[in-house]
């Protein structure tokens, strides 16, 4: 199935790391991220999962999960996380979903139907098992992103988007390119001129559609 923003996510019972989960109940009701790679223990995605380890911190400021997923098994994800905590610095303390029989990566529109896995295969079998999806309240996809093979993820993106995904949320504004905390914002077309002077105060006019303010708060 094709996911698309503002679907209800997949729900899936399966085997990590740190035991069994069904995946609607580990997310309750929260700010959640999934983030897939193709096979344990290859270098991109070493690098990849460090950078998750080490924003523990910042996840854990926006009350948001942290999951991966690879088409590896539990054993395997167990020792590569001890690769992943040693080039990282840091204990990569998430779970990592085994997904096997790729009936996960099936699930979440990374790879089609007809996939499977052959013998002796290699990363490029799965390739395109390199998505992120940032699941918010309601288990709504709120963003999807998938990656190459050969260019690792900016995490420090996923970072940005999650904080403008949950400003826009608490706020009722959208955010202009490259938006960064702190930075001005856009308010919505659909707020009158008189209601945006009452909520925000002062704003700016470059254009009818284009009106921009300080960030709330």
């Amino acid at each position: 199935m094709a996911l698309r923003i503002n679907d209800t996510v997949p729900d899936f019972t399966a085997q990590t790391s740190e035991g069994e989960i069904n995946f609607h109940e580990w997310l309750g009701d929260g700010y959640a991220i999934l983030f897939s790679h193709p096979k344990d223990f290859t270098p991109v995605c070493t690098t990849e999962f460090g950078a998750v380890a080490q924003l523990a911190d910042e996840w854990e400021k926006r009350k948001t999960k942290v999951i991966g997923i690879s088409v590896d098994g539990v054993e395997d994800h167990k020792k590569w996380k001890s690769d992943i905590s040693s080039f990282a610095g840091a204990p990569a303390t998430f779970p990592i979903i085994a997904d096997e029989g790729l009936e996960v990566s099936k699930l979440y529109d990374m790879l089609p139907t007809e996939a499977y896995l052959p013998d002796g295969r290699t990363p490029a079998d799965s390739a395109t098992v390199r998505s992120v999806f940032i699941i918010g309240p309601g288990k709504k996809l709120l963003l999807s992103m998938t990656y190459p093979m050969t260019v690792g993820r900016n995490f420090a993106e996923v970072l940005r988007a999650l904080d403008a995904l949950q400003f826009s949320a608490g706020h009722g504004v959208a955010m202009p390119a490259n938006w960064q905390p702190g930075e001005d914002v856009i308010i919505p077309a659909t707020v009158s001129d008189a209601d945006a002077k009452e909520k925000f105060g002062e704003f700016t006019t470059h254009f009818p559609y284009l009106r921009t303010t300080k960030q709330p708060g």
